[in-house]
């Protein structure tokens, strides 16, 4: 199952009570921030969330497997990560079966 932000929207409606517009504009306002903050090269953290931040990945040349002989260029891009809070990582660890050991 994929949660989208409508189905966010609707829950917190329901949640606080606020119009779905009023939820709609209060979360596409965070998202904008966020999506600023990061084009800026800022770092955004929200704390028992997780990291969201930038990585900078030089331009380099690649060889295709298939046909060794041929450089192909990777350009250089911009990835965003996201590091998983404490206690994010915790409950998505309970998705584990039983018995099955975590990596360190």
């Amino acid at each position: 199952m994929t949660l989208t932000k409508r189905e966010l929207v609707v829950r917190l409606s329901e949640e606080t009570g606020l119009t779905q517009a009023q939820v709609f504009e209060v979360m596409q306002k965070t998202l904008d921030h966020i999506s600023e903050a990061l084009a800026e090269g800022d770092k955004v953290e929200l704390r028992n969330f997780g990291v969201f931040d930038v990585r900078m990945v030089k331009a380099r040349i690649g060889r295709n497997p298939k046909k060794p002989e041929i450089d192909v260029v990777i350009p250089a891009h911009a990835p965003v990560n996201f590091k998983a809070g404490k206690e994010m990582r915790g409950d998505v660890l309970k998705l584990l079966p039983s018995g099955t050991k975590k990596a360190p």
